[in-house]
């Protein structure tokens, strides 16, 4: 559906890859999560690292490199579309806040709005 279980929000000095093991340790709650889509940028050693710590398969979605097209890959469009989602809000849309935790709870009010409003009727 889109919905945000976890957010972290880390500093520009911090790998992509490093990063992802922060919001990973958050999920580690959710018992349930037995599969992790990722692009191919997290390859490597995080997706042996998911399956010691977590328990859960990390599957990496790779574009094909033979042809120039746009095509969709799968299960990466829900995450630009909740980026979408999420770049409607005025304070979402540009860098305004100072300090990551201020980030933080800016997405996580705007995923409530957004949940808030799938789940009301009309």
């Amino acid at each position: 559906m889109g919905m945000l279980l976890a957010v972290v929000v880390h500093a520009a000095n911090i790998q992509d890859r490093d990063g992802a093991r922060l919001v990973l340790c958050l999920l580690s709650k959710f018992k349930r999560i037995k599969l992790i889509w990722a692009d191919a940028g997290y390859a490597g050693q995080l997706v042996s690292w998911v399956k010691i710590k977590l328990r859960s398969t990390l599957q990496i979605v790779r574009r094909c490199d033979d042809t120039k097209l746009f095509y969709i890959l799968p299960r990466r469009w829900v995450v630009e579309r909740t980026f979408g989602w999420l770049g409607r809000y005025r304070r979402l849309s540009k860098d305004y806040e100072q300090l990551t935790q201020c980030s933080e709870t800016m997405i996580i009010i705007a995923s409530i709005n957004l949940m808030l409003h799938r789940i009301s009727p009309g």
